[in-house]
């Protein structure tokens, strides 16, 4: 669930995490965007495409859970894969990957240690096929670089909002760009977008950490009534369903408002998943319930700090994650196999808007295939 015991070898592991960035570009895996790879499927486009990215729950503890019914019921009604994995952990390289196609190496939370990640990324390739775009995350902060928000009367922060959750402020050249980070916003202005002349075609929302599973808030803070939301113990404690609570709601009321849009459209699609599964405790896999995966999922070597002295070495996953997709004229009742992840997600995406790949994406001789079957029925 939390991230407490995880970070505690990063300051020492810091310099490492930055050699590997800087050396990624050189083992890059698959065609870039750059290079003018062609994207080609037998579906359908879609017009808008919303991304919800939860935190830190395993497929197993969401779906069918007692405390995310409305979560379950997408899952029922629409489509669910049953085979999705996170691409790693923890949370921030899987939120990299899933907009650029690969962790560069990164596999730790602290956003700090991001530094001159000057990558190509969903961004780009979007804007050179002039389609627009929005990141929508809740509780943003005035100073959109800032780490963690909001600042209290008292003169401490609160962590609702995360950095390490909002990947575009990540990528140099979204925030180096003013008309990029304007782009960036708060979740209080989606409605208004999307009923607005230029509601963007890609959305991508990311709650606070009260709403989207993660926790770690304690204080009561003004104005926000999901305040607070202690981090669980265990799966189904009275912490855990309580944040499993509060992201029901959360989803329940951002699929209204998207479905309620004049955005809304017979060619649109919501995509909910989480970004990892649940934190454990588990010493092996450097607190993780699994380090399962698929589909290009990094390789770390045994006893790496980062993860843990214990860890065997091998395909370093992010474990099963529960994936909804709801359409408007799309499948129903719908429940697909195939083994996917984050990258499965961004080459839907760059399909869907002819983009071409960026790292991962697209690299079905690694297992990395587009999530089309949720999309249209069509297997």
């Amino acid at each position: 669930m939390h991230t407490r015991s995880r970070l505690t070898a990063v300051a020492t592991a810091a310099v490492a995490v930055l050699a590997l960035t800087a050396t990624a570009a050189s083992a890059a895996p698959h065609q870039d965007a750059s290079e003018g790879a062609s994207a080609h499927h037998d579906g359908p486009s879609f017009d808008h495409i919303f991304v919800i990215m939860l935190e830190n729950h395993s497929q197993s503890s969401v779906i069918g859970d007692a405390n995310a019914p409305y979560l379950t019921s997408l899952a029922s009604q629409y489509s669910t894969a049953d085979n999705y994995y996170g691409v790693t952990h923890p949370s921030m390289p899987n939120y990299i990957a899933t907009i650029a196609g690969d962790n560069f190496g990164i596999q730790d939370d602290n956003d700090q240690n991001v530094v001159n990640l000057n990558r190509m990324n969903l961004v780009d390739q979007l804007e050179s096929r002039h389609i627009g775009w929005g990141a929508y995350l809740e509780t943003l902060p005035a100073n959109k670089l800032d780490r963690f928000g909001p600042a209290l009367p008292d003169g401490t922060v609160a962590s609702l909002y995360a950095k390490k959750h909002n990947p575009f402020v990540l990528f140099d050249d979204v925030k180096n760009n003013p008309a990029r980070m304007a782009q960036v916003k708060d979740y209080s202005q989606l409605s208004a977008d999307l009923n607005g002349p230029k509601a963007p075609q890609f959305v991508w929302i990311s709650p606070n950490q009260c709403n989207d599973m993660h926790g770690g808030v304690y204080a009561t803070i003004a104005g926000h009534p999901e305040t607070p939301c202690p981090y669980g113990s265990v799966k189904d404690d009275a912490n855990d369903a309580a944040l499993k609570q509060k992201a029901d709601t959360f989803v329940k009321t951002a699929v209204a408002t998207i479905t309620g849009s004049q955005a809304w459209t017979k060619r649109s699609a919501i995509v909910i998943v989480t970004d990892e599964n649940d934190y454990t405790g588990n010493t092996t896999t450097g607190g993780w319930e699994s380090a399962a995966g698929c589909c290009d999922s990094p390789y770390v070597s045994a006893a790496d700090p980062r993860i843990s002295a214990s860890w065997p070495g091998g395909t370093y996953g992010g474990g099963l994650i529960p994936a909804i997709v709801v359409t408007a004229s799309g499948p129903r009742h719908f429940v697909d196999h195939t083994a996917y992840n984050h990258y499965s997600l961004l080459t839907t995406i760059e399909q869907n808007f002819g983009l071409g790949y960026l790292g991962h994406a697209g690299d079905t001789a690694g297992g990395v295939v587009p999530m089309w079957p949720m999309f249209t029925g069509k297997r």
